[in-house]
């Protein structure tokens, strides 16, 4: 006998989305850390608990995430020419992304004047020559690597296993495949358990942030979202279009027509996964994109790419770093920028998994790993806009491969133009 409770029959807080677990937790974590003052520092381990299991799930989902995203592609003459162009278009447009995002955040400077301090202090490092990092990136031993957590070399070793796994055939390879294959879903749902216990986490840092540094922490949270989210429309609007104008000889306009019904799913549902049905059906019938171009590039792009989640990573990692006064170097941009673009290939389509991106790219430059408690209450709130960027991204890549392949209706796109 079934004695798991309905959806009608658990209490008020088990039926509310994550998000607003979250955002509840972040308030009243301000409410009690403003009463309390700095007493409110003996609720921070609760906050500490969650950081550790976010911590615990980087490198597994990371490494197995990239592995079934690389061995996704078929392992065929013509969707190989396909996948690798969308794969290295996917790269492009998420590293301009997040140079994007640290350019706003560099201008409007969020963090700039709150002199928060890490409770563990930041190691100082001297800026590694762009060789050296380079050369670093290829590890001699990835099993140290996976034990010492360098983020880098995990990606480089997982793209290159997975490729191999790959062109080694799809039966030889199909045991491994499978393994990985279970050991990603299981990380999934890890990550949903961890998750589940955001709203406590964040309420304890939150309180921990309140009474220790006060409510005028808060007010720069304004300026993450207005830098956010004027990305996202220079992002769809500038460079999307641009793309499509100059590589692909296309008229903008159409595009933006044809991207805005999937846009609305995107922004209402947080989700790319669950806006794919609506992205294939409007390239399809609005844009002209061949159904088997359609059909691979897009939920490939709904798997690896996240351009507005590089975006976001741009934003917050410049803040966190002029919140607790981290100078960063131009080897620390550099690296921001590449761990930030190969990590969106293993960016799980899971609740808080951006979240837990952001924590890797924060750990890979040695920034404070505490600055997540200040952005988590406000994450729905961006990750709408995240999520807008990276299927309008995915439809741009469509569009453009499947100009290169000769596989795009030009009438069915040109239409109401």
């Amino acid at each position: 006998m079934d004695n798991t409770p309905s959806s009608t029959q658990r209490g008020p807080w088990a039926r509310l989305a994550l998000w607003k677990k979250i955002l509840i937790g972040m308030v009243l974590g301000v409410i009690v850390g403003a009463v309390m003052g700095p007493d409110a520092a003996l609720l921070k381990p609760i906050g500490t608990l969650f950081i550790n299991a976010i911590k615990m799930l980087i490198v597994p989902l990371v490494f197995c995430s990239l592995v079934v995203g690389i061995t996704s592609m078929k392992d065929t003459r013509k969707m190989g020419r396909i996948g690798g162009k969308a794969l290295l278009i996917y790269m492009l447009t998420t590293a301009v992304a997040i140079a994007v995002g640290l350019g706003l955040s560099a201008v409007i400077q969020p963090g700039a004047g709150l002199n928060m301090t890490a409770t563990h202090a930041v190691d100082s490092k001297d800026a590694p020559a762009l060789v050296q990092t380079l050369l670093s990136m290829i590890p001699q031993n990835p099993i140290k690597a996976l034990a010492a957590g360098n983020i880098l070399q995990i990606i480089v070793f997982a793209i290159g296993l997975g490729v191999s796994l790959v062109l080694i055939g799809e039966e030889k390879a199909a045991p491994a495949v499978k393994v990985f294959n279970s050991l990603a879903e299981a990380m999934y749902k890890l990550t949903e358990i961890v998750m589940a216990f955001a709203p406590y986490g964040i309420f304890g840092l939150m309180a921990w942030v309140a009474g220790t540094y006060g409510l005028d922490v808060l007010l720069p949270l304004i300026k993450v979202i207005g830098a956010v989210y004027l990305g996202a429309v220079i992002l769809i609007t500038v460079f999307y279009s641009g793309v499509l104008t100059v590589i692909g000889r296309l008229n903008p306009m159409r595009y933006l027509k044809g991207i805005t019904n999937p846009a609305a799913v995107a922004f209402t549902t947080s989700s790319s996964s669950g806006t794919l049905p609506a992205t294939i059906k409007a390239s399809r019938q609005e844009m002209g994109v061949s159904e088997g171009v359609s059909g691979f590039v897009l939920p490939l792009g709904a798997t690896i790419n996240m351009d507005g989640t590089a975006l976001y990573q741009g934003v917050c990692a410049l803040f966190i770093a002029q919140a607790f006064g981290v100078d960063l170097s131009t080897a620390d941009y550099l690296t921001i920028i590449l761990t930030a673009t190969l990590a969106s290939i293993g960016t799980a389509g899971v609740p808080g998994a951006g979240l837990i991106m952001l924590s890797l790219v924060l750990s890979t430059v040695g920034l404070p790993i505490e600055g997540l408690a200040i952005v988590a209450g406000i994450d729905r709130i961006l990750d709408m806009a995240r999520t807008t960027v990276n299927i309008c991204g995915d439809m741009m890549v469509a569009v453009l491969v499947a100009k290169s392949e000769g596989e795009l209706d030009q009438e069915v796109y040109d239409a109401q133009s």
